[in-house]
């Protein structure tokens, strides 16, 4: 690039691709609304299919913060310190960085997400956030049979229990301190990178933003539901589980339009590119579950990463200096999480350290890369071998694979622990059926037909794509090792 810009990153947790635009259906004739964004898309570079590449919320970060595809080698985890990170190879590019985030599985408990930036400011109380004690008696809104974990809910529930106006809810809290800090620092150059939790559970958006999508319901709130088969929900349950979300994403979408509209007043438009994208989404009743995985007391198990999940949003708005608004227009090649951060040290005229593993989307956007990739590739952790129901997404333009490695009896006789999807140690253990499975996406975009049957040519070439990219991004051998013998293709 010949002209540098200032950055700003927004990263919205579980906002699910199909909510820009109007395709995320509520129920029959409801969609959500998300008008901020959908202008913003208007303006911006529009990346129809991107995905994350590590699972979930921590691996996804890091590897947005290193440009590193870093499922191979880590797990949920504090920020190794020997890490080179995005905000240090900024620095050195004469870049003030600086993160306002709510997340609070990448601050809390010494994770260090905070590491390399000028400055940081944690706004606290999502989820279960030790950030209150009171009050003592809290009263959740539904049976605790249908929640994920009591104790967060009622931990979430003390954490905001002193709000009242829309301006005390999170979303709004992060929001203003991104505008304070804009109004005090636009004049200097700058990465700004904003993360909001929401539209992750709980979902407890002000009401009337749920009753936008659902004012006729009458019953439990399940705000945070049980992970898993969806079916201890009913119909009209399983609606309002969908108002909820829905309903907390428009609360973010409302809150990041004051963000783009205070960018507009300090007249730094011209020389300032927004990206927007999420780490993941979540099932809400497709493919008859709810959640991200498998939780079950004190195990936990990996599910399939079907397109609800692993399909993310992705918008670049150039700077009005880069071209701005002239360079709207909709791309359909396949983008990565760690794509971003290569695109974001380009932006800046700053030196990778040779450590990057992402592409930089300037030549896609430019015009000028004839040939980009063939495949991606979404996981978990790789590095506690293939157990708990172990699957990795292998997508091309066409096909989706998801492939299931063979897994020995002795290796299920050990107990391995994850932290994921929320910090607390479970036990890694498989629940239900666990195959390979391949897609049509041109022809079943919603994955409802299983075609490997028919089609094992095709899935046994995606397999041998994704052990090649395995050895040229450096995984070990025995990670390698286990994905050549695959549930029925071998």
């Amino acid at each position: 690039m010949n002209e540098q810009s200032n950055i700003i990153l927004i990263v919205s947790d579980t906002f699910r691709w199909d909510l820009l635009g109007e395709r995320f259906s509520v129920k029959e004739n409801v969609y959500a609304r998300t008008p901020n964004l959908d202008g913003l898309a208007q303006e911006s570079i529009v990346f129809e299919r991107a995905y994350h590449a590590s699972f979930p919320t921590v691996p996804a970060r890091a590897d947005l913060l290193t440009g590193r595809f870093t499922f191979t080698y880590y797990d949920w985890s504090p920020l190794p310190r020997d890490w080179i990170v995005l905000p240090q190879i900024l620095k050195r590019a004469g870049y003030t960085s600086m993160l306002i985030a709510d997340t609070p599985h990448i601050l809390k408990d010494g994770y260090n997400f905070d590491r390399g930036f000028d400055g940081w400011i944690w706004i606290r109380g999502q989820e279960n956030d030790r950030y209150r004690t009171d009050p003592i008696d809290v009263k959740i809104p539904c049976s605790p049979q249908k929640l994920r974990n009591v104790e967060t809910v009622i931990q979430h529930m003390r954490n905001n229990a002193l709000r009242r106006f829309e301006k005390d809810w999170i979303p709004a809290r992060t929001a203003m301190e991104a505008v304070r800090w804009l109004e005090r620092n636009y004049k200097r150059r700058f990465f700004l990178y904003v993360d909001f939790f929401d539209p992750h559970e709980p979902w407890d958006p002000p009401k009337w933003y749920v009753d936008a999508y659902d004012p006729e319901y009458v019953g439990e709130e399940v705000l945070y539901p049980a992970y898993g088969p969806c079916d201890y929900l009913s119909r009209a349950e399983l609606e309002h589980v969908r108002a909820l979300y829905a309903g907390e994403a428009t609360l973010v979408d409302k809150w990041i339009g004051v963000i783009m509209r205070k960018i507009e007043e300090l007249g730094i438009i011209e020389n300032t590119t927004i990206i927007f994208t999420s780490d993941h989404g979540i099932y809400l009743g497709e493919h008859s579950l709810i959640g991200k995985s498998i939780i079950m007391g004190e195990y936990h198990g990996l599910v399939p990463l079907y397109e609800e999940v692993c399909h993310i949003p992705l918008l670049i708005r150039l700077a009005d200096n880069l071209g701005g608004k002239e360079e709207h227009q909709k791309i359909d090649e396949l983008t990565l999480l760690p794509d971003i951060t290569a695109t974001i040290i380009e932006l800046a005229d700053a030196k990778d350290e040779g450590l990057l593993q992402g592409c930089s989307l300037i030549p896609l956007i430019n015009g000028e890369s004839k040939e980009w990739r063939s495949f991606v590739v979404s996981a978990p952790s790789l590095i506690h071998g293939p157990r708990a129901s172990l699957r990795v997404t292998i997508t091309s333009k066409e096909w989706s694979l998801i492939l299931t490695p063979k897994l020995e009896s002795r290796e299920l006789e050990k107990a391995t622990y994850t932290l994921i999807v929320d910090g607390v140690p479970r036990i890694l253990k498989p629940f239900g059926k666990i195959d390979t499975e391949l897609y049509n996406l041109k022809k079943d975009p919603q994955q409802k037909h299983n075609v490997l049957d028919e089609n094992v040519n095709v899935a046994l070439d995606l397999r041998s794509k994704f052990i090649k990219f395995l050895r040229e991004i450096g995984a070990k051998k025995e990670i390698v090792k286990s994905w050549q013998a695959c549930k029925s293709l071998d």
